[in-house]
Parts: structure tokens; sequence; C-alpha cells
């Protein structure tokens, strides 16, 4: 804390020097790694969307995106870039207002879930308490925007959509956070992100909540892909009954923002799974964890802390990844459901598992006691 304070000092009497103002220094602290961490999120996307299209290429025995960038790297740049300057088409007898804030309002409570990310012990914007409970609480706010979007474009296939997309969240939102309270209350005793990677940090690879709650692994994987409206969940924009769902009537930047919401969500689905159940930004073999304990001189000290941060983001981004690659292949192979389907296997199946799972964990906490 001290090494902080006198680093922070340190900066204010350089930017004082080089002619800045030290009272723009704390907003500048905290404004930048806001920018830095949403600048992450959208190439975080972009690379997802590259990634989806290569391995659904070779799945179909196809190349995919070739002539922009090298291998294609671009082609999602240019498709958003394209979308950005689109024309905004609002179709006439449209509620105006939801017509317009249901995409915000579906993008934005998404961005925010990024908040509570660790990346590192203390790679994180807001450290809270109750991050697990904030990203659920958060991500809840999203199924209103897509209601509010299919509502207010006055046409019966958006409704259908957006009720469908309400429906679908609710229905799978519950086993979710029974899995994630069988983590955050028994297993960690806290609903703080930094406090459960730090959990599974004792065995390495052995440490990880996966082993201790297979289950609850099982359930979250599930329930997040159909939080993200992923095949075979994709129900509210099913194509052969709802046309493109809540999306219909929307063009330009506002059907951009539903693809960016959609993808950023499926990274914090991967990136959740990541801290609650494989270890964080921890390395599998706990001898190569970490470099923090080793008492150097301050130079090198500096040099393996800055190491701990890259070693720490990379860790948890290719454990996020690998992650996104089982839902690419997810969705690929299997075939869509139908919409009692999607219903019977939340209600019956997933939610009645997720409680057992937690019945049975905290009965397990209790004989150690």
């Amino acid at each position: 804390m001290i090494s902080n304070i006198n680093l922070e000092k340190q900066i204010i009497r350089i930017l004082s020097a080089l002619g800045f103002y030290e009272e723009l220094f704390h907003p500048t602290q905290i404004i930048i790694p806001i920018l830095i961490l949403m600048l992450g999120a959208t190439v975080g996307v972009l690379v997802i969307v590259w990634l989806e299209r290569k391995i659904s290429a070779a799945i179909q025995q196809r190349i995919g995106p070739e002539y922009a960038g090298p291998l294609g790297i671009v082609q999602a740049l240019a498709d958003g870039l394209k979308l950005f300057f689109k024309e905004n088409i609002i179709p006439s007898q449209v509620d105006y207002s939801l017509f317009t804030i249901g995409p915000i309002l579906v993008v934005a409570p998404v961005f925010l879930s990024y908040l509570v990310i660790p990346f590192g012990y203390n790679i994180i914007l807001a450290n809270f308490d109750i991050g697990v409970f904030f990203w659920i609480a958060v991500s809840s706010i999203v199924p209103l925007g897509l209601l509010m979007a299919g509502y207010g474009s006055n046409n019966k296939y958006s409704f259908l959509g957006g009720l469908r997309a309400a429906a679908q969240s609710i229905s799978y939102e519950i086993p979710l956070a029974l899995s994630v309270l069988s983590i955050a209350l028994q297993l960690s005793n806290s609903l703080s992100t930094v406090d459960i990677v730090e959990a599974q940090s004792k065995y390495g690879f052995w440490s990880w909540n996966l082993w201790r709650q297979p289950i609850g692994f099982i359930v979250f994987s599930i329930a997040s892909l159909a939080e993200c409206e992923r095949l075979p969940f994709d129900l509210p924009e099913a194509e052969e009954e709802l046309v493109a769902g809540y999306q219909t009537e929307y063009s330009g930047i506002k059907f951009a923002l539903f693809y960016l919401a959609s993808y950023l969500n499926l990274l914090i689905s991967s990136l959740f799974v990541t801290i609650l159940y494989l270890g964080g930004w921890h390395f599998p073999i706990i001898f190569l964890s970490n470099f923090e304990h080793l008492e150097w001189n301050p130079i090198i000290t500096g040099i393996s802390q800055v190491t701990n941060i890259i070693v720490g983001i990379t860790i948890t981004m290719v454990k996020a990844y690998s992650f996104l690659f089982i839902s690419i292949m997810t969705r690929w192979t299997l075939p869509r459901i139908r919409i009692d389907q999607l219903l019977n296997l939340g209600w019956k199946f997933l939610l009645p598992i997720a409680l057992g799972n937690l019945l049975l964990t905290a009965s397990f906490q209790l004989l150690l006691l």
C-alpha cells in the first residue's frame, strides 16, 4: 500500500513538471483503465467472431474469411465499420423511445459486468465483496432491453422474440445463480471474484472448483449458453419462425449493438467459467503459478510484477478462449431445440439438479465442521 502511494506521488510530480494539473490525475486514473477495458473487450469480440468463422468453416470444409487482412483477421472489423456507416432505418409507427433505448439497455449492462473480472490479484477495476452477485444482478437487466426492443418495433415477430428472450433468461438464470451459490457461499465463503480465485490457488490444477463441483460446472455451462442465446438455445431469434426475432426491424449501428452485446456476453460467460471453476489467473502447475514472494532487488522485483501481470492476463484469456472453443463447436454441431424443450430443460431438469447440488454441497460442509 505504501509503495502504491509513493508511486502515485512520483507520477503526480512528473505530470506536474510536464504541465499537467494535479487535480486531473485522479479522474484520469479512473477513466483510462475503463477505456482500456472497453477497448480490450471489443478486441476480444473481434477475435471471437474471427475464430467462430474460421472454426465453422473448418467444420463445414470451407475456407472462411480470407481476403480482409492476413487469414481474414480484419473481416470482423470491416463488418463493424460497414454497420457503423450503414443507414439507420426507423420503421413507421414504432415506439421511438423504446426502439432506441432497447439496444443501449442490452449492451450497457454487459460492459458493466467487466468491472468485476479479475485478470490478476490487483488487476481488477472494482473488487466488490459481492462481485458475483453484481454480475448476476446486472445481467438480469438485459432481457428488459430485449423485451423493449421487441415491443417497441411494432412487429409481432419481434415481440414474440422479446417474450422468448425474457422467458429463456428467467428459466436459466435461477439454475445459474444456484450453481454460483454453491461455490461462493460453500467453497469460497465469499462473493468476491478475487477471493473465489484465491481459494483455488493452493494445489494448482487439483484445487480447481471443476473437480469439487462437476455438476455445478455442467449446469453453469448449459445455463450460460442459454443466457447468451447461443445454439442450440437461440430461440429468441430463430430465423425459421421469427425471421430474426427482436432484431428484425433494426439496421445500422443499432443492429451492431445487439451483435456486439451477444459476443460480449459470450466472452463474459467464458471469463466467469474461468474464475469460478478453472482457477482464474493461476497457472495449473503450482510451482510456476507466481513469483511474487521472491525477495529480489527493486528492479528485478518490478520486472517480476510486470511479468506476473502479463502472465496472469494471458492465462486467464487462454482458459476463457478454450471454453469459447467448446461453445463454438456446440453451435455448429447440435441442432436447435423447440421452445417447449428449452423451457422443460430449464425448469424440470437444470433447476432440480442445481438445487440438489447446492443442498449436497451444504451437507458436505456441515459434515466437515
